[in-house]
């Protein structure tokens, strides 16, 4: 893989732009016919781009780079539907963008295939984090399995955090296959200016890597400290293509071809026109001499095994290769539909975090449905349904533990009594969740505070509403976060602290 990152307005090394507003670069057939030559100067067989619109026409930049022999790798998300390191989540908005990515970029034959995510994981406090994008994988593997007839990779793009790395490199290959990734890459920027296969790190990540069961390139890769992006030598790219790398390093991709404010650019855009900058030369000189050792697809034969998933440990909080549920939109609807108390329609971010915070506080059972907990292993069924869907389940579960008294659906007129309505098509899921939901209730219990409160049905008690409210961000071992919040597009502000 002679690779080079391909898109403006974005950051590298997993940082955000702090933009919820993305410009598709294979979209843009000016800019295509503009770069690819560049792109051939630098041998440049692979782009990777971080951020494509699925109902674009991609038609042209993709003949235009099949034509130049170059192929695209592509990540899945997009700054407005992305798994948040903080707020994790993998549900059917999530799955609905990847997919979508999937499926228009499967038209195209040099496609390679996708990241499911890009440093989502990137220091101990969020490993949790790093389960809902195996989610993805697994779930992105499956579409693709289903719907396409040709194989298209997805794998993870991760930092190189010393305290985490050998952890999250494990985790995403470890346990069923098919839930695994099909690649690993990695975005290091260790090598900076004159350095060593030493010095460097590059000789301690072959060593690592020697025994890992699928293929590992870096996803990003080109340091410019201390003196910019000019002052670039490209001395890791030999070493990246040589002897001492190739039999277990598959390449690798540049970061980036567009100049930005981050000075990683090798072209810089001046009114429509591509200007090559100080760095562009040596990288193009440097690509023009590799001659890297490969192995032939019919003579592919990974003897490697996969590895175990690590432990429980301070630096790593995902017990072993459970998984959040595959998000269904069919059953979060039947569940909904099911219940005998919902929420009233038209409720404020604020009224969401307060009947969350006052039931997740006074009844954990009747949340354990929707709770995903990484650290115990343990997801609710509806874990991955939208925010009403989800206040709708824990009012009705509620509702019920309170034996289903008048008052204990009312919360001052922010829920109500609905007739249910269970269709034959969801008998099967609802059983299946409800199982689902038992055992999560179960652990739920162990980590204490399990049954129904009794400090008031009516929920109205703004004592208890407001007092229990640091529940939505932990409820004994079990995390919940600032879903509700996100879901309806407001900020944690409006919780009650």
């Amino acid at each position: 893989m002679n690779g080079i990152a391909y898109q403006q307005d974005s950051a590298a090394g997993g940082a955000t732009t702090g933009s919820t507003k993305y410009l598709d670069p294979l979209a843009d057939e000016a800019a295509c016919r503009r770069d690819v030559p560049l792109l051939k100067q630098l041998r440049t067989n692979t782009i990777r781009t971080y951020a494509i619109d699925p109902t674009a026409d991609h038609t042209v930049c993709m003949k235009l780079l099949d034509d130049a022999g170059i192929y695209v790798i592509s990540d899945l998300s997009e700054p407005k539907l992305s798994i948040n390191r903080d707020d994790p989540h993998w549900d059917i908005d999530l799955l609905e963008r990847y997919t979508s990515v999937v499926d228009e970029l499967a038209k195209y034959s040099n496609v390679i295939g996708f990241f499911a995510g890009n440093e989502v994981t990137n220091e101990i406090k969020n490993t949790n984090a790093s389960a809902f994008v195996k989610a993805a994988v697994r779930d992105t593997k499956a579409h693709i399995k289903k719907n396409h007839n040709r194989w298209m990779g997805v794998g993870y793009a991760s930092n190189d955090d010393a305290d985490i790395r050998n952890e999250i490199a494990a985790y995403f290959n470890c346990g069923p296959q098919e839930d695994a990734i099909d690649y690993w890459g990695y975005n290091i920027y260790s090598w900076c200016g004159k350095s060593s296969f030493e010095r460097s790190g590059y000789k301690t990540q072959v060593d690592f890597f020697s025994n890992y069961s699928v293929p590992v390139f870096l996803a990003e890769y080109g340091c410019n400290v201390p003196d910019g992006a000019a002052a670039r030598i490209w001395e890791e790219t030999t070493a990246l293509y040589s002897d001492q790398m190739t039999g277990v390093f598959s390449g690798g991709i540049v970061y980036m071809y567009f100049q930005e404010e981050n000075d990683y650019g090798i072209v810089k855009v001046q009114n429509n026109a591509a200007v090559t900058q100080k760095d562009f030369a040596p990288l193009a000189t440097a690509m023009a001499k590799i001659n890297p050792s490969s192995t032939a697809m019919d003579a592919y034969t990974p003897s490697n095994t996969p590895a175990a998933c690590p432990a429980i440990a301070r630096n790593w909080q995902v017990k072993g290769d459970s998984l959040p549920p595959t998000p269904s939109k069919e059953t979060c609807e039947c569940m909904y539909k099911s219940l005998t108390c919902a929420p009233v329609d038209d409720l404020t971010p604020r009224e969401f975090s307060e009947i969350f915070g006052f039931i997740c506080g006074n009844d954990k059972k009747a949340c354990a449905g929707i709770l995903p907990s990484p650290e115990t292993g343990v997801y609710g069924a509806y874990s991955m349904c939208n925010a009403k869907q989800k206040l709708g389940y824990v009012l009705d579960a509620y509702y019920k533990n309170q034996n289903s008294a008048k008052d204990a659906c009312d919360f001052k007129g922010k829920a109500t009594i609905v007739r249910s309505s269970v269709a034959d098509n969801c008998k099967g899921a609802l059983s299946s969740a409800s199982s689902v939901n038992a055992i999560a209730a179960t652990a739920t219990a162990a980590s204490g505070n399990g049954g129904s409160g009794s400090s008031g049905s009516s929920g109205g008690d703004k004592k208890n509403s407001a007092g229990s409210s640091r529940s939505l961000f932990t409820l004994g071992d079990l995390a919940i976060g600032l879903y509700a919040v996100v879901a309806m597009g407001a900020g944690a502000g409006v919780l009650l602290l």
